[in-house]
């Protein structure tokens, strides 16, 4: 039950804080935001906050980061005041199933031969944003899909690129073989300065590390640039 002061209450007579259970039920669960789906998983908040409060919380303490909330480990959760070894394990129970549904999902995607299959897997999932993000789709030595990984979110313009981040998804997946990409809001299709250096210091990685930087893309809603087709790999 999620907490209520004195005599129980109808759930109309609840804050709104209190009652994501029941919106998830009238609306279904993508009407709820990233807060209110983790606050179903706490299950309760404390005497001093709600569920959704402590969700709040506890998201803000991942920079409202879910790839990083994936990775976190029990003493990283359990750091946070209200939640006990029995909320931290559901919510690690929750994302590993989450992570396993995408591989799997992943698994079944089909052979890259060209730029433009990937473009069919990765316009989808970055074309319409309204800022930059990074991806990484994962391949084996068949060329077929292990995963696509979130490795960053930035601004309008840019956003920042850890390899060690980037190459550590890639040696999880057991992948042999990467495809760059992350888009341009403005549409532009051209890659800028900084987009050749990092293209150049990924590629360096990956054969240290004998990972095969296949291609970059740049992908806006127009089309997308291909750094292997353009000669720049």
């Amino acid at each position: 039950m999620y907490p209520v002061s004195g005599n129980s209450l109808p759930i109309k007579s609840w804050a709104e804080d209190d009652r994501p259970r029941e919106k998830l039920l009238l609306k279904g669960p993508r009407a709820l935001s990233d807060a209110e789906l983790v606050a179903i998983l706490l299950g309760s908040g404390t005497r001093e906050e709600s569920a959704v409060a402590l969700a709040r919380r506890l998201l803000g303490g991942f920079r409202n980061d879910l790839q990083a909330l994936v990775r976190a480990g029990i003493p990283e959760l359990t750091a946070l005041r209200g939640v006990g070894p029995a909320k931290a394990v559901t919510l690690m129970a929750a994302l590993e199933l989450g992570r396993r549904r995408q591989l799997q999902a992943a698994r079944e995607l089909p052979f890259i031969g060209r730029a433009e299959d990937a473009y069919a897997l990765l316009a989808p999932v970055v074309a319409d944003l309204d800022h930059e993000q990074f991806w990484l789709l994962l391949l084996n030595r068949a060329n077929k899909v292990l995963g696509m990984e979130q490795v960053s979110a930035g601004g309008i313009t840019s956003t920042v690129v850890d390899p060690k981040v980037l190459f550590r998804m890639a040696l999880q997946a057991q992948a042999t073989a990467v495809i760059l990409c992350h888009n341009h809001p403005s549409g532009n299709l051209r890659p800028s300065p900084s987009d050749l250096d990092l293209t150049k210091q990924l590629t360096r990685a990956g054969q240290f590390l004998e990972i095969t930087v296949t291609d970059h893309l740049i992908v806006t809603q127009g089309g997308y640039f291909s750094f292997a087709e353009e000669g720049l790999l």
